[in-house]
């Protein structure tokens, strides 16, 4: 049990996290301008993303002793000690606009010896499926009461909006416990069926890897282990995923089919076969998306979706090394709810989201794009 003097401590980090900081006014402007990133580079006036696009914010350029007298305002003594030591620090930040508490994903950096700093706005508002324009599918990728569903894209292709809505989804509809593990945690979640725990590294717990052995005690039901991003982290979540866990993650990969060759690459050569069959045998579905700029009013970006889910035929061709095969695997188990990015850019253009320019600028095949609006099915050729 705390004493008084460790609850007086916490009262006062409390407060001390709602201090008014010279930086939460640039903060502040971000929100209201509709902004999803703040990025402050030495000798430039800050500049905040807008549906997409870059602007500076009409203010005198940030010179080197201002920007670390905003930015180390916000470190706690464990990110500047990981600035000092590697050059760069993860963090979550909360700043009151007009009364609501928003969080942001803040990323300081150095760079030709300037110190940096970019920060990503995380909304307040969980939307669901339909309102990130997300294919139908998506809803039955929740309903898994085992296995990994993970999602692939670059950094700021929505990734993690996209998994936040899935678990939402099934917090309004399971009576489960969702156990989630972030560096730092974006959306806070608010409980409606299900019991959520958010522990967050550095603040929660020390490191991912104590994280994992303190959740298989914690009874989870559904978790999200954040971004694979080495051995560690994806062999603890397919292990959980292997003992009846529902387990969420990240993986920057460009395409669903890709998202195979990337998760081997962690690894030694002599472990794919393992990988392979882990890998066949517990993942349920992989989701690769990309934002892309609207031109439907009132909506700034729209996600174009492949999503790759483990059938029979994809599970025999990852465990046959037939990755190239894949792609084609997928369009032809449309049926069943698959779809890569060619179905994806068309159906965003029929439904008057994305205009064709957009659509063919990032359409990974032109001529299967512009075959496709045409009217024209192309047909996967044989593939087992």
């Amino acid at each position: 049990m705390a004493t008084a003097i460790e609850h007086d401590a916490l009262a006062e980090k409390f407060v001390k996290k709602r201090e008014e900081l010279e930086i939460d006014k640039l903060f502040r402007a971000l929100v209201k301008l509709k902004g999803s990133d703040l990025h402050l580079k030495a000798d430039r006036p800050p500049i905040i993303r807008v549906n997409g696009t870059l602007r500076p914010l009409d203010r005198e350029p940030i010179g080197d002793e201002e920007m670390v007298r905003l930015i180390f305002a916000m470190f706690t003594e464990r990110n500047r000690k990981i600035f000092e030591e590697t050059g760069g620090a993860d963090f979550a930040h909360t700043t009151d606009v007009d009364g609501v508490l928003w969080r942001f994903r803040v990323n300081v950096l150095q760079q030709l010896g300037h110190v940096g700093m970019v920060a990503r706005r995380v909304n307040q508002f969980i939307p669901p499926f339909e309102g990130l324009n997300l294919p139908p599918i998506m809803e039955s990728l929740c309903k898994w009461d085992q296995g990994m569903v993970l999602l692939a894209g670059v950094t700021g292709s929505g990734k993690s909006t996209t998994i936040a809505s899935m678990l939402n989804w099934i917090n309004h509809n399971y009576r489960k416990h969702i156990l989630t593990l972030e560096d730092p945690i974006e959306f806070v979640f608010t409980e409606e069926k299900c019991l959520i725990n958010q522990r967050e590294i550095g603040m929660d717990v020390v490191d991912f890897g104590i994280g994992m052995k303190h959740a298989v005690r914690e009874d989870p039901d559904v978790m999200l282990v954040g971004e694979m991003r080495d051995e560690e982290t994806f062999l603890t979540a397919i292990h959980a995923a292997e003992t009846g866990h529902l387990v969420f993650g990240t993986i920057h990969a460009s395409s669903a089919p890709s998202t195979i060759g990337r998760i081997l690459d962690l690894f030694p050569q002599t472990m794919h076969p393992a990988l392979r069959s882990a890998i066949a045998m517990n993942m349920k579905a992989i989701v690769a998306q990309k934002l892309l700029p609207s031109i439907k009013e009132g909506v700034g970006r729209v996600p174009t979706v492949e999503i790759m889910v483990f059938n029979s035929i994809i599970r025999k061709l990852v465990l046959e090394e037939k990755d190239e095969k894949l792609a084609d695997a997928i369009r032809m188990c449309e049926k069943e709810g698959m779809q890569d990015f060619t179905m994806s850019l068309k159906s965003l253009v029929d439904k008057d989201l994305i205009d064709r320019a957009t659509a063919f600028e990032v359409a990974p095949n032109v001529d299967a794009l512009r075959m496709a609006l045409k009217g024209i099915e192309v047909r996967a050729p044989g593939i087992l």
